[in-house]
């Protein structure tokens, strides 16, 4: 199957795909003699792996080791949880760290009239030298 073919298998675009193989995350594939890449049903596994990956947030550094895990068929599964569970401890950090953006976001929303004064505490906070506090529900 060509590229084309391959993107459209996959859900990763062309463009990705020579990136993957330029940065060395997936093998060069074979080529015909005009130079277009021909792609198996393997190489369209590993690029699917690589979709579910990034589909869960890894980093192309952690995709690599995954992969490099998934074909070494004498790994140890230490190994894999290891990366899964550093990874889900960063999401974990991520998503309060998203949060607590949304909570004061929120914050100054409450406080802007929404009408056709100029006086906004939503600019007033984002041009604050002060950092813009977190209050709970109850505060």
């Amino acid at each position: 199957m060509n590229i084309g073919e391959a993107a459209a298998a996959t859900g990763i675009s062309a463009k990705m795909i020579r990136y993957y193989e330029s940065i060395g995350l997936i093998m060069p594939v074979a080529r015909t003699e005009a130079g277009y890449r021909i792609y198996r049903e393997q190489d369209i596994h590993t690029l699917r792996f690589i979709r579910q990956a990034r589909d869960l947030g890894f980093s192309m550094s952690q995709i690599q080791e995954l992969v490099n895990l998934w074909q070494d068929r004498s790994r140890a599964s230490r190994d894999v949880k290891r990366i899964a569970l550093t990874h889900v401890e960063e999401l974990r950090r991520r998503a309060n760290e998203l949060n607590e953006m949304a909570q004061k976001l929120q914050h100054l929303a409450q406080h802007c009239h929404g009408d056709h004064r100029p006086d906004c505490p939503i600019i007033g906070g984002l041009s604050s030298r002060e950092q813009v506090p977190v209050l709970n529900d109850a505060g």
